[in-house]
């Protein structure tokens, strides 16, 4: 790629993947809300809102792929994720179409199936159970993927992020977790493979005591190496839950206990 966008590029998986997917293009287009570090070698820095379509349009010329990790991460109240995951999900597939439809990785989540019992295992074909508002802007924005995919051809990745951190810091994550190494790994294969569509892909390790199946996305040619048991020792020394906690029964785990936040 000549140019590869990554937006949310202020959050953590966003810093994250500044720092170690440079390699994919010559130039490396940083998007963010929130203030950023200034620019470095191969770097474009372009403080941008989702919610404003003039900009978005700007933001996405030139590029050859997109990394899409803006928008609210977390609960918010309606307002908030309106804006930038549901309008900000319409103006980005509305600017793609617009400038030669570049390859897309939408950051999507668990917690579009949230509602799930951690007792039951998933394939992506099942029906979604978000679990909050957030996890219905997410499910929203599958859906925008799969309309852009067969009404113009659009590609794009619609990978549900687990838990991506360095490390599982919680029982939870034990089954959730997404490692640095393996999270960076499936974005080289989705803009290397020449054919991608418009899959569902379990953003996760290979966990042992995982919830998530992947073995659809075989051809991809991408198996995640990390497991969550090597830390098995440390995380069952945390004080153990109560067997009615919402991160004890559920997948989305604490954020099946939100309300619905209110201004």
């Amino acid at each position: 790629m000549k140019r590869l966008l990554i937006t949310g590029a202020a959050g953590n998986v966003g810093k994250m993947a500044r720092e170690r997917l440079a390699h994919l293009a010559d130039t490396i287009r940083l998007s963010d809300i929130a203030p950023m570090d200034p620019a470095g070698p191969n770097e474009e820095v372009i403080q941008c809102d989702l919610a404003d379509y003039d900009a978005v349009n700007q933001l996405v010329q030139g590029c050859d792929g997109i990394l899409h990790l803006g928008g609210v991460s977390v609960e918010r109240t309606y307002d908030l994720i309106e804006s930038g995951n549901l309008r900000g999900v319409h103006n980005l597939y509305e600017a793609a179409r617009a400038n030669g439809m570049p390859r897309i990785v939408f950051a999507s989540s668990n917690h579009t199936i949230g509602y799930y019992p951690q007792d039951q295992r998933l394939t992506t074909d099942m029906p979604t159970r978000p679990d909050g508002w957030y996890g219905i802007s997410k499910v929203f924005g599958e859906a925008v993927a799969q309309m852009y995919h067969a009404k113009f051809g659009q590609e794009t990745a619609l990978v549900r992020i687990g838990s991506c951190f360095e490390r599982p810091v919680d029982r939870r994550m034990m089954a959730t977790w997404f490692s640095y190494d393996d999270f960076c790994s499936l974005m080289e294969r989705i803009f290397a493979v020449p054919k991608l569509g418009c899959p569902v892909i379990w953003g996760v390790s290979a966990n042992t005591c995982g919830w998530w199946d992947n073995s659809h996305v075989n051809w991809l040619g991408w198996s995640p190496k990390d497991n969550s048991e090597t830390y098995r020792e440390e995380v069952e020394k945390l004080p153990p839950r109560p067997a009615d906690a919402p991160d004890v029964l559920w997948q989305g785990g604490m954020f099946t206990a939100d309300p619905i936040f209110k201004d």
